[in-house]
């Protein structure tokens, strides 16, 4: 581990790698400024206003930085081996591993300085982000998570009177006036979508237990990959004998007299027979692969389930970061929750 460029660890007496609490505290407070909404630039200037130097020691951070901290598994106190490798020993030149030789996962190997479950969380934050269709501000733990019901569009903070005493920040569809017919769904404060989340989550949680139940049920047909990787195992074998099929074809072209024209056609049929296998393969084995995201996502939801309190009196970013896929706001102007379960609760404004 490279101590004197890597944030919260310093070397042990015994040559391992111990938390140094000061600086465990900057970590673990970009993880939490992450979860509350914040991008990695927004991140970055607000360490900067406090005046906290770098890893480096300097006072300026990177984005980079913030970046390589809030996905380092490390954190965690887990240890992916050989990330690089030496290519020339003589000049000592390293190389990412793009699958060159081996890499090695090593978990609990030392004292954590993030929650694993916390850190699961963060990765998934950032995988969502990823997926917009725009980019992500970070200017309000809100943005991109409301929706409106008429267009599918995003709500996006606007400001009313901006210059006099009647001065009101409110969320409104983007797409409100753009289209033909313009979208009949309401302005709302802040205020009253975070009260309508608290509803929602308290409703949730009045059910805690089925709600676990139905994961764990739900989690279980998931990871049940009986019957795909029954269909992979046979969508592989109808490749390998297709192979074998074109090569023989191919050898007997070269070697027999024979019509080219009844070859081509015969070449381009077990052509095209293997590339719909390989295509199904393909489909099978990235199903297998979101199968295997959303257990893990329905896992973390249930751990996230049993540690967060049962009453929420008051808003918390963090919570609504983790819990919420999207609200949806319809003309009404009730909401639907969607969580990440899959629960959908709609409340209404009164």
């Amino acid at each position: 581990m490279p101590y004197k460029r890597f944030l919260g660890y310093e070397k042990g007496e015994d040559g391992q790698p111990v938390v140094n609490e000061d600086e465990a505290a900057v970590v673990r407070l970009i993880y939490r400024l992450f979860l509350e909404g914040k991008t990695p630039a927004g991140i970055v200037k607000y360490l900067e206003s406090l005046n906290i130097p770098s890893p480096g020691g300097c006072s300026k951070w990177s984005k980079t930085t913030v970046d390589s901290i809030l996905t380092n598994e490390k954190y965690k106190g887990d240890a992916l081996l050989q990330k690089k490798f030496t290519v020339d020993f003589l000049q000592k030149k390293m190389k990412s591993n793009e699958g060159e030789v081996p890499q090695y996962y090593v978990e609990g190997s030392h004292p954590a300085i993030i929650v694993p479950d916390e850190w699961d969380q963060v990765q998934a934050e950032f995988a969502r982000r990823k997926q917009l269709d725009r980019a992500y501000s970070g200017k309000n733990v809100l943005s991109t998570k409301l929706v409106c019901a008429d267009c599918g569009g995003y709500y996006g903070q606007k400001v009313w009177h901006s210059t006099d005493q009647y001065r009101r920040v409110i969320w409104q569809c983007n797409s409100k006036f753009e289209n033909e017919k313009k979208c009949g769904t309401p302005a709302l404060d802040a205020d009253t979508i975070q009260a309508m989340f608290i509803k929602a989550y308290n409703r949730l949680m009045q059910n805690q237990k089925q709600v676990i139940e139905d994961c764990e049920l739900m989690r279980r047909s998931l990871t049940d990959f009986a019957a795909i990787d029954a269909e992979i195992a046979r969508q592989l074998e109808e490749t390998e004998v297709v192979a074998e099929l074109v090569k023989a074809a191919v050898k007997e072209n070269a070697s027999t007299v024979q019509s080219q024209e009844e070859y081509l056609k015969k070449y381009n049929s077990l052509s095209k027979r293997y590339e719909d296998a390989v295509g199904v393969l393909e489909n099978l084995k990235a199903e297998r692969t979101l199968r295997q995201q959303q257990s893990k996502s329905i896992s973390l939801f249930i751990r996230t389930l049993k540690k967060n309190p049962l009453i929420l009196d008051k808003w918390d970013d963090t919570i609504w970061t983790v819990m919420v896929e999207k609200g949806i706001v319809h003309r009404d102007g009730s909401v639907k929750f969607v969580f990440y379960n899959g629960t959908e609760i709609e409340v209404g404004v009164k």
